[in-house]
């Protein structure tokens, strides 16, 4: 039986100074690539960082068959998505965006003086960012969704 080199084969450190740009870009943010299979062995994901500098916004865009989460470290995250960006919703620091494949959306920073900074994951390697040509609704509905673990309580309750 062989014993595995974990020391080789283990854990792997990337150094924030040392992330890839090498990475497709949709205009108005900069991707930044740390765990890919070239760099690290990495078969299943992708991880890295995204900027968005102050009071800019990326064009429409999805990810293919890939499923995203985006993770706001600092600045403020304005999301839309649909087929004509005609939803929209906003996160801070400390919250989780997830992005399902295939849907088109566009990240704004929605704070004008300050860049959003995130920590980008999606479910697989491939590089795919398909750009699109989407004429957005000029005022998308905002939507507040609460996971079904923790809806709000039923108001005829009681109890809640």
């Amino acid at each position: 039986m062989d014993i595995p080199n974990w020391r080789d084969n283990g854990i792997k450190i990337l150094s924030g100074d040392v992330l890839d740009l090498n990475t497709p870009q949709t205009p108005g943010m900069t991707r930044a690539a740390a765990i890919t299979h070239a760099r690290t062995g990495a078969n299943k994901i992708w991880a890295g960082t995204v900027t968005i500098h102050p009071d800019a916004k990326t064009g429409a865009h999805h990810h293919g068959d890939l499923e995203s989460v985006i993770y706001v470290v600092s600045g403020r995250a304005r999301m839309r998505w649909g087929d004509r960006l005609e939803y929209c919703a906003e996160a801070g620091p400390g919250d989780f965006i997830y992005v399902p494949p295939y849907v088109p959306h566009q990240e704004i920073n929605a704070v004008r003086d300050e860049p959003l900074v995130c920590v980008l994951c999606r479910s697989g390697q491939d590089p795919v960012v398909v750009n699109l040509d989407i004429e957005p609704v000029e005022k998308p509905e905002s939507v507040y969704w609460v996971d079904p673990i923790h809806s709000k309580p039923d108001a005829s309750d009681p109890t809640a």
